[in-house]
């Protein structure tokens, strides 16, 4: 029996999470998502063409047996805005749940990040003192020394928030 890849590993334990993630949405979240997913396709651009097209063509002067709304179209006026209102809820919803999911894995990301800092430091620090042990120079390597020490994040934060512009 082969063991997996630490590739495929991880790849699992991503796609799990993912999976989860979308099975614990709530009832609104999934309409919501559905709607705002289905308002970016083609299709439903092509739908409200023929759509619009219709109205127009139905409530125009020529045709006046059928029109149920005449000219300024208010009714169409109506509709649409009140249409647009609602897509518009709908992808805001849709947004934050994916702004709340990003959040989330930023801050794993973070985790991840800040745990292979201390053991890639604590790898140099084990390296720095075999080194030393065989009288090796770069052991007393003054960068190295200084990858070896602990990085302080409150000091890169500060640091970055120094020398990066200021936001307007």
């Amino acid at each position: 029996m082969q063991t997996a890849s630490t590739t495929t590993r991880n790849i699992k334990a991503i796609s799990e999470l993912e999976h989860i993630a979308l099975a614990q949405r709530s009832l609104s979240a999934r309409v919501g998502d559905a709607i705002a997913s289905h308002a970016g396709k083609m299709w439903f651009v092509i739908f409200h063409v023929v759509g619009f097209s219709l109205w127009l063509w139905l409530n125009s002067e020529s045709k006046s047996r059928f029109a149920f709304d005449p000219f300024p179209y208010q009714l169409l006026s109506t509709v649409v805005s009140l249409e647009s209102i609602f897509l518009s809820l709908f992808i805001l919803m849709s947004q934050n749940r994916a702004n709340v999911q990003a959040d989330q894995r930023n801050h794993l990301d973070l985790q991840i990040n800040l745990l292979s800092e201390e053991e890639n430091t604590k790898m140099l620090q084990m390296l720095q003192a075999l080194c030393e042990h065989h009288k090796l120079a770069i052991g007393k390597d003054p960068e190295t020394t200084a990858m070896a020490k602990r990085t302080e994040i409150g000091d890169v934060l500060s640091e970055l928030q120094e020398h990066l512009p200021a936001s307007e």
